[in-house]
């Protein structure tokens, strides 16, 4: 396996999340990144104060120009803003989920709380784009978004996937970092059951794109060859150390620190 992981999302130019923390990402994991940008935001730690949504056109051109030529070997789905682009996105994917495995991240809103989505979206998702889907990754207000349960707990946690895995998904892994509590527990459902990870919640600001961050990561084990569970488990331990490790930028939630793998000391 190449490591290639084509990822479809929006851009966010404080670096934090979006498209540019899913490129450093890929690249820390020893992934090589390709992209189609769905919107460029106006963002920073802060919050979200604009979103320009890019033409559908360009947006399959873009993704035609990346699979026409170099391929990939995984593909992160991230925001796609509006019903509009879910539909194009449905569409291009569905004749390659078989063979390329999608990590689908249903982003409805920034960590901020701002939303990224247009009424309909979470439908939308559910219905086009969750059975193209190798694994879908909600945190809880996702997971209540996508299917209407009331997600409060992890009994509700492990009803909230296997209800994503009846939609169609072939795993789920739904986070549980929103929930309260010293230690944060994800669960994975598959064929084999549900499997939770745990770890020590860090006491921090520095959260911004850790959705995007872990999917990315999901994916670009999924590219060099890894099970999904083994995907999973990296991705997550690779996203604590990024958290444990932030650097302390902005005013609001922080970025993660994306390049811990690269170097074992920040100058």
């Amino acid at each position: 396996m190449q490591g290639r992981v084509l990822i479809i999302a929006g851009s966010d130019p404080s670096g934090g999340a979006g498209i540019q923390a899913d490129i450093k990402a890929v690249t820390a994991l020893g992934g090589y990144a390709a992209t189609a940008i769905t919107a460029l935001t106006v963002q920073n730690t802060k919050g979200v104060s604009a979103v320009h949504p890019v033409d559908l056109p360009i947006i399959r051109a873009q993704i035609d120009a990346v699979m026409g030529d170099i391929g990939a070997d995984a593909i992160k789905i991230g925001m796609l803003g509006s019903t509009a682009v879910v539909d194009l996105v449905a569409e291009m994917l569905a004749p390659i989920a078989a063979t390329i495995p999608v990590v689908l991240d249903p982003v409805l809103a920034a960590t901020s709380g701002d939303a990224l989505a247009s009424d309909g979206v979470a439908d939308a998702i559910l219905k086009k784009l969750t059975p193209l889907a190798a694994i879908i990754t909600p945190n809880i207000d996702e997971a209540k978004a996508l299917t209407g349960l009331k997600v409060d707990s992890r009994e509700a946690m492990v009803a909230a996937g296997e209800a994503l895995r009846a939609a169609g998904a072939e795993a789920s892994l739904v986070k549980g970092g929103h929930m309260p509590g010293d230690k944060v527990g994800d669960v994975l459902l598959r064929d084999e059951g549900a499997f939770w990870f745990e770890n020590r919640r860090i006491d921090t600001t520095s959260t911004h794109g850790t959705g995007c961050t872990l999917a990315s990561a999901i994916a670009t084990g999924l590219a060099l060859g890894q099970s999904r569970a083994d995907a999973v488990a990296a991705a997550i331990r690779y996203v604590h150390v990024a958290i444990a490790t932030a650097p302390g930028f902005g005013k609001g939630c922080g970025p993660l620190n994306h390049g811990h793998t690269m170097s074992p000391t920040r100058r």
